[in-house]
């Protein structure tokens, strides 16, 4: 039985790790059997914070339109816009919402404004 020659397979799959680890630090870049622990932490920290991202955002968003409610101009607070927006079917995201109210807050106390009446 002829004798396999083994390397270009296992080289190419080695090569794609180090490329995909290239920038980590230290022996992180270096050893391939760190370079593939720390290729499966670094593919788990992003599909964890993939949705952490999206709960962030939606914190951050809903933290500014509350603030521009709770301002002078508006007398209540950012549940009860939220409660009457869905009252009156006026169906703006809080992602939109957020942008007019740091962009154009008169905008949003003319949408506060048509809510109430």
């Amino acid at each position: 039985m002829t004798r396999v020659r083994r390397g270009y397979t296992a080289r190419r799959r080695r090569t794609k790790i180090r490329l995909f680890a290239s920038t980590f630090r230290g022996a992180h870049s270096r050893l391939t059997r760190t370079i593939t622990q720390q290729k499966i932490r670094a593919l788990a920290s992003a599909h964890r914070d993939r949705g952490r991202q999206k709960r962030d955002f939606r914190r951050l968003w809903i933290t500014r339109i509350n603030a521009v409610t709770r301002e002078n101009k508006v007398f209540y607070s950012y549940s009860r816009f939220i409660h009457n927006l869905y009252k009156k079917q006026l169906l703006l995201n809080r992602k939109i919402l957020a942008q007019i109210a740091i962009s154009n807050k008169n905008c949003l106390y003319m949408i506060s404004n048509k809510i109430i009446k």
